[in-house]
């Protein structure tokens, strides 16, 4: 990257700084739980919003694979949500009432409370349908992936968005509180992904898999972005610019083996596809919060009703993420 490119960046990253610390102002403390992290802790970032139903099982399985403290910012539910999160001792929750879209689809919550309380500290930042998979993630905690990392001195570990449904009409199976998603959700498709680097940040760009298929066929290009950088060793100078598909400075982003051989990395499986999301889709539609004035919504509000069956005769049932190695979505790299 050139000298000019480089400062523009350097300025971008002063940008996206600053926009965190004047939406900071929109965050309302409900539970400050902050003061019982320590020096190793693993921290979990996310943004929510009318997720009640999901909690239970969300923070059981992130606790489980090692997640000491979660930071939550409550967009305005009433469904319960921020009333459950703050009853929980390892979660500080804050809320806010103002626009999703405005606050960069809540980049600028997260990048503000990642300063202040991220700086040092491994990092995962998810969406409450998001559920990180790693290599070896049966037998070995979180720790020892980040632990691998520090030694390895690696800051960023990139995952790729898994979209997985269920096999026969998607409301076929009601959601029920604290049940495994990947129960009902348990197929995916296990090709038809385009990738490309994206010369901007130097991120790799992927897209394809079930939405594509279904959804984007006639416009590919369209088709939601899969390229996530979930887990960061933070400092107070890093900022998301894109959800989480791409950081600055730029070589966070570099979570990929520019030489033609393979870095580890993970999976982020999406629990998108249950039930719950068929009444979703046509709120979010109307409320357009989200990329582009909501227009992936709009396409599953139009075409996505509860009789509609996302699997297809090359689709893959989920074990786990050996299969995942197998089929090169996934990579132990020289992590043995």
């Amino acid at each position: 990257m050139g000298l000019i490119s480089s400062y523009r960046m350097r300025w971008r990253r002063k940008f996206w700084r600053a926009r965190a610390f004047v939406r900071r102002r929109q965050l309302r403390s409900v539970r400050n739980n902050t003061r019982s992290i320590s020096g190793p802790d693993i921290l979990l970032f996310s943004t929510m919003r009318n997720e009640r139903i999901r909690l239970p099982y969300f923070l059981d399985y992130y606790r489980k694979l090692g997640v000491n403290h979660f930071l939550i910012v409550d967009n305005d539910s009433d469904d319960g949500t921020r009333e459950y999160l703050a009853e929980q001792d390892d979660v500080s929750v804050w809320t806010t009432t103002a626009s999703y879209r405005k606050s960069g689809f809540g980049v600028d919550w997260l990048n503000w409370l990642q300063r202040e309380h991220g700086a040092r500290h491994w990092c995962l930042t998810v969406d409450v349908d998001e559920f990180f998979v790693y290599p070896f993630c049966d037998t070995r905690p979180l720790r020892a992936l980040t632990d691998w990392l520090d030694a390895s001195q690696i800051r960023s570990f990139g995952a790729m968005l898994l979209d997985m449904y269920p096999k026969g009409p998607i409301a076929a199976q009601t959601y029920a509180e604290g049940r495994n998603p990947f129960e009902i959700a348990s197929w995916f498709d296990a090709g038809n992904y385009l990738i490309e680097p994206n010369p901007r940040y130097g991120n790799l760009w992927i897209q394809g898999g079930v939405r594509a298929r279904k959804f984007f066929a006639d416009r590919p290009k369209q088709a939601p972005a899969l390229n996530k950088i979930p887990l960061v060793k933070w400092t107070r100078d890093y900022v998301y610019v894109s959800s989480t598909h791409a950081l600055l400075p730029r070589g966070l982003n570099q979570v990929y083996d520019q030489k033609g051989g393979e870095k580890a990395s993970g999976v982020l499986l999406h629990a998108k596809f249950l039930n719950l999301f068929v009444d979703r889709a046509e709120e979010e539609a109307a409320r357009q919060e989200h990329y582009r004035a909501s227009d992936e919504y709009k396409t599953y509000a139009d075409e996505l009703d509860p009789g509609a069956n996302l699997w297809c005769k090359w689709s893959e049932r989920y074990i786990n993420w050996r299969q995942l190695e197998i089929l090169g979505l996934i990579s132990k790299g020289n992590w043995a």
